[in-house]
């Protein structure tokens, strides 16, 4: 920082020290050192110095809209389609990230029929280097509720083996984080099942786990959001406020996670 300049005047001819002129009378030199520290106290900061950096928008959650596929395009239950429903979840919970001070989203397509295989979901949330990838889906069968699954166990597809164990323990973290932050949005809302694991569903029970999960280097979870043939759990999703209720449930759970593993 460039000092102001004195109000004092140094005589000239007093060679190469100008100082010299003061330091030889008593008391002058402290009195003008004195006077030079004051005024550097008084100087404001340069412009900026002391202004608080806003926080990086860091943590990047990938969002994988389910289906369609290499291996089907999604159930279809009560006048809803899987496809429609995990489109419209995703696309609130887009919204409800790019309002978050820290978070920030990439989704797996663009468009709600784009087909995306499962590898290809995995490798763009790698690309991203995303916090967590939330893969979305609807379930049918016997059974009602939301279900949170995680991998547990590494599974082998296309010659690949994985996840890491690292993945799987952070996975297993994302999935408790994810079953509290919906358990405490959805409340009576919705019956919310305990946390599974890829090695109990059909895919992962040949695999060892399902192919979005084979193929994460990221923390990855499935959501079955409901049973879509269940009248109850169709008339929750397939309503506009029961779509904003799970999107606010799962940034809820996203949060709890992230928090947790800063």
């Amino acid at each position: 920082m460039q000092l102001p300049r004195s109000r004092f005047y140094f005589k000239a001819g007093v060679e190469d020290n100008p100082l010299a002129a003061i330091e030889n009378k008593p008391g002058m030199f402290q009195t003008t050192l004195i006077l030079l520290l004051a005024l550097l106290c008084l100087t404001p900061p340069l412009s900026g110095q002391t202004q608080a950096v806003p926080p990086d928008r860091s943590l990047v959650i990938a969002i994988d809209p389910g289906h369609p596929s290499e291996t089907s395009g999604g159930c279809a239950h009560h006048g809803l389609k899987e496809v429609d429903i995990c489109w419209e979840v995703a696309l609130r919970l887009e919204k409800l990230i790019a309002a978050d001070p820290v978070l920030t989203s990439v989704k797996t397509k663009q468009k709600v029929d784009e087909l995306v295989t499962n590898r290809e979901r995995a490798e763009i949330a790698n690309r991203a280097g995303a916090a967590l990838m939330v893969r979305l889906h609807c379930d049918s069968g016997n059974g009602s509720g939301c279900t949170v699954y995680y991998p547990d166990r590494q599974g082998t597809v296309q010659d690949v083996t994985g996840p890491s164990y690292e993945v799987i323990a952070a996975s297993r973290r994302a999935a408790e984080g994810m079953q509290a932050g919906l358990a405490f949005v959805l409340g009576g809302s919705l019956y919310l099942n305990q946390i599974k694991t890829d090695s109990v569903t059909y895919v992962g029970s040949k695999q060892g786990a399902l192919t979005g999960s084979i193929f994460a280097k990221v923390p990855a979870l499935v959501v079955e959001m409901v049973y879509l043939n269940n009248a109850s759990d169709a008339a929750f999703i397939g309503s506009p406020a029961g779509q904003d209720l799970m999107a606010q449930g799962l940034l809820a759970g996203i949060k709890e996670f992230v928090s947790d593993n800063k």
